[in-house]
């Protein structure tokens, strides 16, 4: 079996268009297999980057076989060159490319992908609410007040979510954006205040929920420890991104203070970003994204080593419907599994219909496809109304 060609999208989400174009690939084979994979970088200013970029990777893969998956990942690796810098563009389409080919060889196996990654460990998967400071499901729109977080926390309880996440950073209690500047080094007491004031609500309104606080990076050392009192004072089941990771010493300084779990992998690629972490005992729970670490082989990889250091793992998931399916399928296989992530975004039709299938969890836990492959592909929709449609067939 050889690669003949990859046809790259840049997807519609509709409603969401500002903020999320989903950035897919769907790699061919000279035996009519195909298989579908997606670049984590659908948000944000990155998008247009990942289309241009999985167009030069596959150049890289053309005429190779894809049932061998770690030698064509390391082809993309280290012929690139801008691989071993470890960003997030080149990441992302190098992690498209490997999805797709996992999804390939499940299909010509006809297993699903978790059969190919040591089997199915997980039956029934625990799914966390997240971002609910943008809402959930048909309640959109951004909280400020704290009896508006309680609300929205309440309101997923219903839903059957015994564990939620939110950044209390972002929007003020007017609902407008917190500047970054105002999340750094001696935070005022005013903006203490607001989120002492939302995490009580939430603590009375929803009892023992687990709780996961997400500062995205906005803070620094200094009010990251700070937050961090207010984590521990409200028993929170972990700490996400309080600080940079550009720097892992950061992390395990306020890790150093801090007694709540800490969690990161998002913005991290390959096992070699991950490994300073692990070895400083700076993450507790570590939240690899396979659409942009670099696939699916590579985040097993980075679970597996995650379990030598007694971290467990949250498979990061924030894209489209290829995103979601590829990260239910790791954790499926996936020993040191604590938690999913179901956020916000994917509860959207806008989102959802760009798939075949809808995955949505029923009472907060996921069931994972024993189709073959993924278990999911692009809908036909999807592909005729992409924003971006480009075909690579050559070297």
């Amino acid at each position: 079996m050889k690669i003949t060609n990859v046809d790259i999208y840049m997807l519609d989400a509709g409603a969401q268009r500002a903020s999320r174009r989903p950035i897919c690939c769907r790699v061919w084979t000279d035996e009519g297999i195909y298989g579908d994979g997606e670049a984590g970088i659908a948000f944000d200013y990155a998008a247009p980057a990942g289309v241009g970029m999985l167009q030069d990777i596959s150049r890289l893969v053309i005429g190779m076989d894809p049932m061998r998956v770690d030698e064509v990942w390391q082809r993309m690796f280290k012929i690139s060159f801008w691989g071993q810098g470890g960003g997030p563009v080149v990441f992302a389409a190098i992690s498209a490319i490997d999805i797709a080919l996992m999804d390939i060889k499940g299909k010509a196996l006809h297993v699903p992908v978790y059969e190919l990654i040591g089997g199915k460990v997980n039956d029934s998967i625990r799914c966390y609410a997240s971002q609910l400071q943008f809402g959930w499901n048909e309640d959109v729109g951004p909280r400020g007040t704290a009896e508006e977080y309680a609300a929205i926390c309440r309101y997923a309880m219903d839903d059957g979510y015994d564990a939620v996440k939110l950044d209390f950073t972002m929007y003020d209690r007017d609902k407008k954006d917190i500047p970054n500047a105002q999340c750094e080094g001696f935070l005022s007491n005013d903006f203490y205040k607001m989120v002492e004031e939302r995490i009580a609500a939430i603590r009375e309104a929803c009892g023992d929920v687990d709780i996961i606080m997400e500062n995205h990076g906005r803070t620094d050392v200094t009010s990251a420890i700070k937050l961090g009192e207010l984590c521990d004072k409200y028993n929170f089941y972990a700490y996400e991104e309080p600080t940079t990771p550009l720097r892992p010493e950061f992390q395990k300084l306020v890790r150093e203070r801090v007694k709540t779990p800490l969690a990161a992998g998002e913005r991290l690629y390959s096992r070699w970003q991950f490994l300073n972490y692990f070895e400083d005992n700076s993450i507790q729970l570590v939240q690899p994204d396979a659409c942009n670490c670099g696939g699916i082989s590579e985040c097993k990889k980075i679970c597996t080593m995650a379990e030598a250091f007694d971290v467990k793992a949250q498979i990061h998931c924030a894209g489209g419907p290829i995103s979601t399916a590829a990260a239910l399928q790791l954790t499926a296989a996936t020993t040191n599994f604590a938690i999913y992530e179901h956020h916000f975004r994917s509860t959207q039709s806008s989102i959802a219909r760009l798939g075949k299938y809808d995955y949505q969890p029923q009472n907060g836990n996921f069931s994972v496809s024993d189709r073959p492959g993924l278990g999911q592909e692009l809908s036909e929709a999807a592909i005729a109304e992409a924003l971006v449609h480009v075909t690579v067939s050559e070297p």
